[in-house]
């Protein structure tokens, strides 16, 4: 029925909400509230230039850098299902299927990712720990391998020292002592103790044992016993995914995908946009300001931004919860990519790869002698992330560092050559093999970290949750160790808690199950 003159149709108020930060919290935020709700502007707002945050993929010339490593799995069906709409998954081989004459399991009517970009890979997951130039599981299993590698009187105090954490338990005030309990003394110190410290530039005994909890769930010695003498057709412990899907370029792809598909449809994206301010009253979120100076009105807020700089951004928080968030510490984060013609270790395994190159995505590098954390290969997580995969091996060498030491401070060639003679050192490149190209990436606020102020944390979450209209997501918003797809999450219960008036616990409870974060 139309209306008449002396009557007027009912107008809808459409609010705006404010992304701040385009990683995958902030877009999967801007896209669930965008395709919910026709009543809200969505605006993301982006410091940098890139997309994607720590998901993004750097572009060296022909090569590219999986910032961190990437894996896409999740158990949340709402993930798997966004990233599938995104990216199909492969309908024909990739370029090291066709090589290998290996079977990808193709999906009907899929892409074909020697024709088509926008496509999702299937790969295999291989990721080992490297301790005395041998490879071992990781997470550490029980086989003849990993007594080779260990000795015999290392194996013998290794169970020893089990047999004792078992019966004596430490209370667990330290991420030391979680670890202890689990695997014992002679473990930790072999395969915990140094790259946590490497990690974190803190002695585990200084470390939250919440750290632990999170990112270790469900894995124990005794467990790898039992999945010894269980059949594969029992009930084993899933510890790690055997399988992964993977962007044909990189994380960073997905992300950009996606932020492209939110601009097509009207949601503005903004880079190089860096909040420096947060405008109340009445005790809610009412604008945000720029750098540039720029003001823009706003009715919720979204923000995966680190919570030291929120905060700060507030200007008015209480002086204790402003002081616990302005000691917040994180670990910063330099990748160093080197492309070679080969690497001196060669693949031991039964899995196919071009050249016998190994076929790990990612290496854990247990050698005190080193301040390497991890190695990536990149030819393993996408062909398409080398220049030429059958002539190259593109390396990604990890270092974790902090804001403004030695390492970050170091100029680039500095870094590049000490990670090359580092990885000769320990025997994964021969003397005298040449790099044919080299860069040198640095992420700030790559983790946060699980000490000082961070056991006071929950003083800070208490205060920013009486703000109504703001909700924190991601790794940095939360500061929490999140996985991608925790993350997204974060922004799925962000959304349905603005849309549907809960409350917050739902977001803040994102990767807080008892399961392993990648079993399923």
């Amino acid at each position: 029925m139309q209306a008449t003159d002396n009557e007027t149709m009912p107008t809808t108020t459409v609010k705006t909400a404010i992304v701040i930060g385009a990683g995958p919290a902030g877009l999967t935020a801007a896209w669930e509230l965008h395709r919910q709700s026709k009543d809200w502007r969505v605006i993301v707002l982006e410091a940098s230039p890139h997309i994607g945050g720590i998901s993004r993929t750097a572009v060296c010339g022909d090569c590219r850098i999986d910032i961190g490593g990437h894996r896409f799995f999740s158990k949340s069906q709402a993930v798997n299902d966004l990233w599938a709409e995104l990216m199909p998954l492969q309908g024909a081989p990739s370029k090291d299927d066709i090589l290998l004459g290996r079977d990808c399991h193709p999906a009907p009517g899929g892409p074909d990712p020697e024709k088509d970009e926008i496509v999702m890979l299937r790969r295999n997951r291989v990721s080992r720990i490297y301790y005395n130039r041998h490879f071992l599981d990781y997470p550490i299993s029980i086989k003849p391998a990993t007594f080779a590698a260990m000795g015999l009187v290392q194996t013998w105090k290794a169970g020893w020292s089990y047999l004792f954490s078992a019966v004596s338990k430490r209370p667990e005030k330290s991420l030391e002592d979680f670890y202890i309990n689990r695997f014992g003394k002679v473990l930790y110190s072999m395969f915990f103790e140094d790259y946590t410290e490497k990690l974190w530039g803190i002695h585990p005994s200084k470390i939250d044992p919440s750290w632990g909890a999170q990112r270790v769930k469900g894995l124990s010695l005794w467990k790898a016993l039992l999945n010894i003498f269980i059949p594969k057709g029992g009930k084993r412990e899933t510890s790690l995914i055997e399988e992964f899907l993977y962007p044909k370029r990189g994380p960073g792809q997905l992300w950009e995908t996606l932020a492209a598909r939110l601009a097509a449809e009207g949601v503005e994206v903004r880079r190089n946009a860096p909040v420096t301010g947060l405008r109340t009253e009445g005790g809610r979120v009412t604008a945000v300001a720029l750098a540039d100076g720029t003001v823009l009105p706003c009715d919720a807020v979204f923000s995966s931004m680190p919570v030291k700089d929120l905060v700060a951004a507030f200007g008015n928080a209480p002086a204790d919860v402003a002081r616990i968030a302005a000691d917040l510490p994180y670990r910063d984060f330099v990748t160093v990519g080197l492309l070679v013609d080969r690497l001196a270790i060669r693949n031991q395994t039964k899995l196919k790869t071009l050249n016998g190159i190994v076929p790990d995505t990612w290496i854990y590098v247990q050698d005190r002698g080193v301040r390497m954390g991890r190695i990536q290969i990149f030819n393993n997580w996408s062909p398409y992330m080398v220049d030429d995969v059958t002539k190259h091996v593109w390396i990604g060498l990890e270092y974790f560092c902090s804001e403004g030491d030695r390492l970050w401070t170091m100029p680039d060639d500095g870094v590049i050559a000490m990670a090359a003679a580092e990885l000769r050192q320990i025997g994964v490149l021969a003397e005298g093999e040449p790099v044919r190209k080299s860069v040198r990436l640095k992420v700030k606020k790559a983790y946060p970290a699980y000490f000082g102020s961070y056991s006071e944390f929950g003083k800070v979450r208490a205060w920013l949750d009486t703000i109504p209209n703001l909700w924190c997501i991601g790794r940095n918003g939360q500061h929490r160790y999140n996985n991608m797809d925790h993350s997204m999450l974060c922004g799925v219960e962000a959304v349905r808690s603005l849309l549907g008036g809960t409350d917050k616990a739902a977001v803040w409870n994102v990767n807080t199950e008892s399961e392993y974060h990648e079993s399923k």
